[in-house]
């Protein structure tokens, strides 16, 4: 709402004034009177509407033009009527005019629609009415639009009590249809959302928070929400209570940065990652020294010093009591108790190692607790908060974090300096306490996001996956932990994109990763089968400077005789299959599993196939693997 409302008045108040001159005093025709009567009150609504204080201006300018087609048809019968006849022949002469009772009706439309234009404009108390405020006739064809002009209008005008259930009026019209979240944006909602998620009430930054997340539904609508500054409010509010709040907006950031890399840049600015880890951290690990997060890579280095808070644990997170059993009922009890104790040490490894990289060691008592914006704790707050209302903000934040990381350098190292993987590690072992959020999901999500950059950064690889970091041990520990069990197929892809995108980091003593993944070859779901393949083939590759072990280990695993049934009778992972299998033919050539598996067999029928053949890494690789075992495969048959 704004001065551009006021700027469309003066064309058609002149018109109406135009009209009402016209068709004056002077002509005693009932025709002219109605004319006349039906401008002249429209004139004064025109007016009304000009003193206002504000005005809607998307709908205003529907209603100007509407209203100024109508005094145009108006304007023209008048003059007809004024210029043909002089005064004596206009009151005893008959001229009907035959379009004159559908111009009386545009103008009576018109006057109306003003009219709804000025109601909607008015401030509004709390206890004001709950329905709409009447449906205007330029939105008789489209009433979900009118819907959602009266909801915006309340977002502007209204209490705070009717600015929060506008909000969430808009975010749940903007879930269910990606036709009114455009129309939302469309008609200037976004700024009253952001208004309102700065200043309304816990229900009301919830409910804006909301809408703002299903606001975004591609790129173009991301920009839009970016140019109104929504990254840096979301950013602000993550650090204002209430839970439920923060979790919404957790969930917003998450959708901008899945739609927008811009967005990505804009929260690696501001402290968003830092808080995300901070809500992820709270009452999964428990740490009293400082810990730093580390800023945005495109900072310059002069400013980019890390930021420390303090942290405290919250009653009964010792890590002295061993955590949940991650494994099935078929592994043995002296099994579980070796995984259990591990994992107890590698995180209090990690701790300890975090202590001694801050220079600081923790008090034996008295955590510090964690301090609000205003600088009086909130601790007491966030424990009073029910468990699933801090699962929940637990999961948004996983998911905020995981697509803040997708494919973005400086952001992942953020995340990999503080002590986010030793969450995500413990949050995948123990799960969100049955509060059903998908914490664990959202948790190997990021794990995943992060490996995935890692892979190709090797300056990320080596400080934040180095073989002796504690957290990545734990993190490891953890996807090997749910490979293994391999019974949660939504949780058991990411984990095995993970693994395969951390092959470049395991030494050759690390033979625990080869065989569970194998073990995913043999009659599981196509999806999983493909991942497995997948992270197998970066295992075997040649730029894996281990691949020679990593081949020789997927062999000893029984993988050939995997590989064999997929290239034959895979299908979907028929050329993944067949390229894997070239790598482990191509390295280890010399292998019996291979010659019991008829490997050779499988590449000579490979190369005859013409869908298979004419796939360039095929094409590239399979005439060497072929050579290479042929050899070996023919020495041997002699």
């Amino acid at each position: 709402m704004g001065e551009g409302a006021k700027a469309m008045l003066a064309k058609p108040i002149q018109l109406a004034d135009q009209v009402a001159q016209q068709a004056g005093w002077q002509c005693l025709r009932t025709d002219c009177t109605e004319l006349r009567s039906r401008a002249t009150k429209l004139a004064e609504l025109l007016r009304q509407a000009a003193r206002a204080d504000q005005l809607y201006e998307r709908p205003a300018a529907r209603v100007m033009d509407d209203t100024v087609r109508a005094l145009t048809k108006a304007a023209g019968m008048a003059a007809r009527c004024f210029q043909s006849h002089s005064r004596l022949r206009r009151f005893f002469t008959l001229n009907p005019v035959s379009g004159l009772p559908r111009v009386l009706a545009m103008l009576d439309t018109a006057r109306e629609d003003v009219a709804w234009l000025i109601r909607i404009s008015n401030p509004q108390d709390d206890d004001d009415e709950d329905g709409l405020r009447g449906l205007p006739n330029i939105a008789q064809n489209e009433p979900m639009l009118a819907m959602i002009w009266d909801n915006i209008a309340r977002l502007h005008t209204g209490g705070l009590a009717a600015r929060a259930d506008s909000a969430a009026t808009l975010a749940s019209l903007a879930r269910d249809n990606p036709h009114f979240a455009k129309y939302i944006i469309e008609e200037d909602g976004v700024a009253p959302l952001v208004r309102l998620l700065k200043e309304g009430t816990d229900e009301g930054q919830e409910a804006a928070a909301t809408a703002l997340g299903f606001l975004c539904r591609d790129e173009e609508s991301a920009e839009k929400l970016l140019h109104a500054g929504v990254c840096s409010v979301l950013a602000a509010a993550l650090k204002e209570p209430p839970m439920r709040v923060q979790a919404a907006v957790a969930d917003a950031i998450a959708s901008l940065a899945r739609h927008s890399h811009k967005c990505q840049d804009l929260f690696a600015q501001t402290n968003a990652i830092r808080h995300l880890v901070t809500h992820l951290a709270s009452g999964t690990i428990q740490e009293h020294s400082k810990y730093a997060v580390g800023g945005n890579a495109s900072r310059n280095t002069n400013t980019a010093a890390a930021r420390s808070v303090r942290q405290g644990g919250e009653p009964g997170s010792s890590t002295n009591e061993p955590p949940p059993n991650p494994w099935g009922a078929s592994t043995s009890t002296r099994q579980q108790r070796a995984t259990t104790n591990q994992m107890q040490s590698v995180v209090q490894s990690a701790m300890a190692a975090n202590t001694t990289m801050n220079g600081v060691r923790p008090p034996a008592a008295r955590p510090h607790p964690q301090l609000n914006s205003n600088g009086s704790s909130g601790r007491g707050s966030r424990e009073a908060e029910d468990p699933a209302a801090k699962a929940h903000l637990k999961a948004m934040a996983a998911k905020a974090l995981s697509k803040l990381a997708h494919g973005h350098v400086g952001v992942c190292k953020s995340i990999t300096e503080s002590r986010a993987l030793l969450c995500f590690a413990r949050l995948l072992e123990s799960g969100d306490g049955g509060a059903g959020t998908d914490l664990r999901f959202y948790s190997a999500m990021a794990i995943m996001e992060i490996t995935r950059v890692a892979e190709h950064n090797l300056a990320l690889r080596q400080s934040a996956f180095k073989p002796s970091s504690p957290a990545a041990k734990a993190v490891v520990e953890q996807l090997l932990c749910i490979v293994r069990k391999g019974n949660d197929d939504c949780l058991l892809r990411p984990c095995i994109t993970s693994l395969g995108c951390l092959s470049r980091t395991f030494t050759a003593s690390e033979t625990r990763v080869i065989g569970p993944l194998v073990q995913l070859l043999d009659d599981r779901e196509i999806p999983v089968m493909k991942e497995a393949v997948v992270a197998l083939t970066k295992f075997a590759c040649t730029d894996n400077h281990l691949h020679m072990n990593h081949c020789r280990a997927i062999v000893d695993a029984g993988g050939a005789r995997h590989l064999v049934q997929l290239v034959y009778l895979g299908d979907q992972l028929q050329i993944e299959a067949l390229i894997l299998l070239s790598y482990v033919a191509l390295h280890v050539p010399e292998s019996e599993e291979l010659a019991q598996a008829g490997v050779l067999a499988v590449l000579l029928w490979a190369s005859k196939q013409a869908h298979m053949a004419q796939d360039l890494r095929v094409e590239a690789l399979l005439p060497d693997a072929k050579a290479r075992l042929d050899l070996f495969q023919s020495r041997a048959s002699r």
